[in-house]
């Protein structure tokens, strides 16, 4: 090989050489890149995942929301909102205020026990009974505009009683009675009110409700809500001094046993109540 095909070869190694050099730059600028946008279409797509979790995690609730709406009031009802409910006869002159929580326990075992006495003397015309709900075991404080976080069953079943009060009272008082009945009360661990489904079942238990689609639609609808809320702040700002359930007021007095109890049995209850009556 001449000395000069020797030195064109050299050229041409080192050319080839040089270009290859830029060829895998090349490759490895485009890997860095691609590497990099993955980078951030990975941080954006996980950026935007935190952000529609806190956007989602910051909306309200469905009860949260209720409290904004426009309340429907139940026909058979007067007050602000609705939120006055006496059932009696008009000849009637006093009216018992009863205080209770659908998911109270306490109040179901006033119910069984007491319950059809109350129902009885409301018929023949004793006295007037008028219901003041609450739903402090939903953990709400409504005086405060607090809907809390122990569930929904007291709301619920409020809105429900509502649906059963648009009916008549007669309805309301005897769906009452069942909600709180052995049969279909539940523990108060367990939330059970909260179903829609569960709450219509209990209404196909009583003769004015049962298949009525009128009672069912309200209670799917939660077309109630806002006034079982409405109903619940009442309870919380009331007069009586009332902070527990069952509580009976008559004339603006608590009326409890001599030993400062609620009337559980029926002989305890007649005694407070027709003390009072007399009074």
């Amino acid at each position: 090989m001449s000395k000069r095909n020797s030195q064109a070869a050299k050229s041409a190694a080192r050319e080839r050489l040089r270009a290859e050099r830029e060829r895998e730059a090349k490759r490895a600028k485009v890997k860095r890149q691609v590497v990099v946008a993955g980078t951030v279409v990975g941080v954006l797509a996980a950026a935007g995942g935190i952000g529609y979790a806190v956007v989602q995690s910051n909306k309200p609730g469905h009860w949260e929301a209720v409290r904004d709406e426009k309340v429907v009031a139940p026909a058979n009802t007067t007050g602000t909102n609705g939120t006055t409910v006496v059932i009696g006869k008009d000849s009637a002159k006093k009216t018992l205020k009863l205080y209770e929580d659908p998911r109270c326990p306490v109040c179901a075992s006033f119910e069984q026990v007491v319950g059809p006495t109350v129902e009885k003397d409301v018929e023949d015309g004793k006295y007037k009974i008028q219901f003041v709900g609450g739903t402090f075991l939903d953990g709400d404080s409504l005086a405060d505009n607090r809907i809390g976080s122990n569930g929904e069953g007291s709301k619920n079943a409020m809105s429900a009683l509502g649906a059963a009060l648009n009916v008549s009272g007669e309805a309301f008082l005897q769906y009452k009675a069942a909600l709180y009945s052995a049969e279909w009360h539940p523990q108060e661990s367990e939330d059970k009110f909260k179903s829609d489904d569960y709450l219509i079942e209990i209404g196909d238990s009583v003769d004015a409700l049962k298949n009525n689609t009128k009672f069912q639609n309200a209670v799917k609808n939660g077309t109630y809500d806002a006034w079982a809320l409405a109903m619940s702040k009442t309870f919380d700002t009331n007069k009586d001094d009332v902070t527990g359930t069952p509580s009976l007021v008559m004339d603006g007095k608590k009326l409890v046993t001599e030993q400062g109890n609620q009337p559980m049995t029926v002989e305890d209850f007649n005694k407070v109540v027709d003390a009072a009556l007399k009074a």
